[in-house]
């Protein structure tokens, strides 16, 4: 996108700025994000091999995402999938996004969408967007049953690194037809390569913010983007730094005149389309960190209600507190649990699912004899079960 460096002083439209301050309600959602289901989220996005906009593997990964949404209760109405072609290198690609709506209270004809890809190329796309796909998925689970006064629309695109191919079209054709504004959108927040580099000092996160690819829009894009620095450092425990819009899929909307903003890692990995892209490379704390700024962001953004509403809040399980050091580990993985958990089993497999070590009640566990590498720690508990990321180092 073209960078404009002149004063900002176009009008915010129809885009409001909104007094923000920390709301416990909204911690209470952030709370609710599971490091569990990050990380489970990422071990089955990687499963799914490379995903191809218009492969077996891509279309298998849309049927992932749909049912995903079923097991959080959302309605097959609420569930719509979006078709889509394009043409390259003389052949007609056929593939969908999927499209997840859940109405608002005050708004109901008025959309924040949050969105991110699901294709991949050269490899299973753990960070490049397994991460933002992750997020997104989180934010719908919590999100679920809290009142919004504005719509969200969940929105897993494809064709994203043949060009913003779906995004594209979403944008071009269903939210306008022509020039005609079809859907009344409030703000686009995409979340693209957010999974950060193992091994590297995850710790802040890139808003993007619009600067100046359509002046109409720049203003207010730019506030947007102010405010989501705000919900960052309200609810998760990341830095923040600001970095201009990059060729992703809130482009296509950009381009139509809407504020954009988005999330995107500030310490660029070079794995991403590559086959290295994987989940042993990958950070899965930071993805977790990320999607507790997302979710308070998206309460902001789409104005969740302020009330802690008795059954919303269901609480996290006792193994979410888990402490795990030192990780990396060298000779022994010390594991401390909340005091109200007394029996648990440990089992530690590596990344396909292969046990190579369990234990009973121990909180030491000796990994001397494990290869230096990543490696899946789950802990269970009753009907509870914590799963994490470990290396081994030598």
């Amino acid at each position: 996108m073209k960078k404009i460096t002149t004063l900002l002083l176009f009008s915010l439209g129809a885009y409001a700025l909104q007094a923000q301050a920390f709301i416990q309600a909204y911690q209470n959602r952030v709370n609710l994000v599971s490091q569990t289901n990050i990380t489970t989220n990422l071990q089955e996005f990687s499963s799914l091999g490379v995903k191809t906009t218009g492969s077996a593997n891509n279309a298998n990964a849309l049927t992932w995402l749909k049912n995903k949404y079923l097991s959080y209760g959302y309605a097959a109405s609420q569930i719509v999938e979006d078709p889509f072609s394009f043409t390259s290198l003389g052949n007609t690609i056929n593939s969908k996004n999927l499209v997840i709506t859940k109405t608002g209270t005050l708004y109901p004809n008025k959309y924040v969408i949050i969105c991110g890809h699901f294709d991949t190329i050269n490899g299973p796309g753990v960070n490049d967007n397994g991460s933002g796909t992750s997020i997104i998925l989180e934010a719908a689970r919590i999100l679920k049953d809290i009142p919004t006064e504005y719509s969200i629309k969940f929105i897993h695109f494809s064709g994203e690194e043949q060009g913003l191919r779906g995004s594209a079209h979403y944008a071009n054709t269903v939210a306008y037809q022509g020039s005609t504004r079809v859907l009344d959108i409030k703000l686009v927040f995409n979340l693209d390569q957010v999974g950060g580099k193992m091994g590297n000092n995850n710790n802040t996160i890139y808003c993007d913010e619009d600067m100046g690819g359509n002046p109409n829009n720049t203003a207010a894009s730019v506030a947007a983007t102010q405010e989501l620095v705000t919900c960052t450092t309200l609810y998760s425990p990341l830095l923040t730094d600001i970095d201009e819009a990059e060729d992703t899929d809130y482009i296509p909307f950009e381009s139509k005149g809407e504020v954009i903003t988005g999330y995107f890692e500030k310490i660029r990995s070079n794995y991403p389309h590559t086959a290295n892209d994987t989940f042993a490379n990958t950070d899965p704390t930071y993805i977790f960190n990320v999607g507790k700024g997302a979710v308070g962001a998206l309460q902001h953004f789409a104005v969740a209600s302020t009330t802690l509403l008795g059954t919303e809040e269901k609480k996290l399980s006792n193994l979410e507190s888990v402490k795990i050091y030192p990780n990396p580990a060298k000779d022994t993985l010390n594991i401390e649990l909340p005091e109200n958990v007394k029996n648990f089993s440990t089992e530690i497999t590596d990344l396909v699912g292969h046990s190579l070590l369990k234990r009973d009640n121990e909180t030491k566990i000796n990994v001397s004899g494990l290869e230096k590498g990543a490696y899946i720690l789950k802990i269970k508990s009753g009907d509870q079960t914590m799963v994490r990321k470990v290396l081994i180092e030598k």
